[in-house]
């Protein structure tokens, strides 16, 4: 099914794609479309596998906070993309959503779930799908953010930090994106929705 995710790959497994790698690098250094702008996601030998699209014009954005002081009128809107430019995921903040969050689906727009914020102090969200929480989401930082992400047994199942400048195999301004366990549909897509576009998501909004 078109945009539907591959399953993770064994170790006999030469596939690379968004959802089989568990180390992922994205790029905070974003490259204009012609309807937003694109952030390049690379596996750990630094191949690029992948993409993060903003396709609200950020100069929308601006004008709508310059005229009413704050962007809640703005819905933003994120496709994760594979090597070949196909949409796999949609991740969207609706304007004036009460619950400020963000809905994630297939790329023929098929529900997958929601990354929610909640009010435990802090930055904090929790993933939902199917009517329940599977994830909680955990944000800090000041100049650059650090996301972990635990399932409902507090078992670590993402992270999103900063990669070494010696180890890293993408030169520039990178975040370092680390899914390490096989676990099932839907979380696994949510994982990827998460933290691909966290970083992003949360950096603009502090911006």
């Amino acid at each position: 099914m078109p945009g539907a995710p591959y399953r993770r790959a064994s170790s006999r497994s030469y596939e690379r794609t968004l959802f089989t790698e568990p180390v992922l690098y994205v790029s905070r250094e974003a490259k204009p479309t012609a309807v937003g702008q694109e952030y390049g996601v690379f596996d750990r030998q630094g191949l690029h596998i992948g993409g993060v699209a903003v396709t609200t014009p950020s100069f929308l954005r601006k004008v709508v906070q310059l005229l009413w002081k704050s962007d809640q009128y703005v819905s933003r809107r994120f496709e994760v993309r594979d090597a070949n430019q196909s949409t796999v995921l949609k991740v969207e903040k609706p304007s004036k959503d009460p619950l400020a969050r963000f809905v994630v689906t297939r790329a023929d727009g098929t529900p997958i779930g929601e990354i929610v914020p909640t009010n435990a102090g802090g930055v904090r969200f929790t993933l939902r799908a199917e009517g329940k929480t599977i994830a909680t989401v955990v944000a800090s930082g000041r100049q650059r953010w650090e996301v972990t992400v635990e399932d409902p047994a507090g078992t670590e199942v993402a992270h999103v930090g900063h990669p070494s400048a010696e180890l890293s195999p993408v030169r520039g301004n990178t975040c370092l994106v680390e899914i390490p366990l096989q676990v099932p549909e839907p979380l696994a897509s949510m994982l990827v929705a998460t933290t691909l576009t966290i970083d992003i998501a949360l950096t603009a909004q502090r911006g």
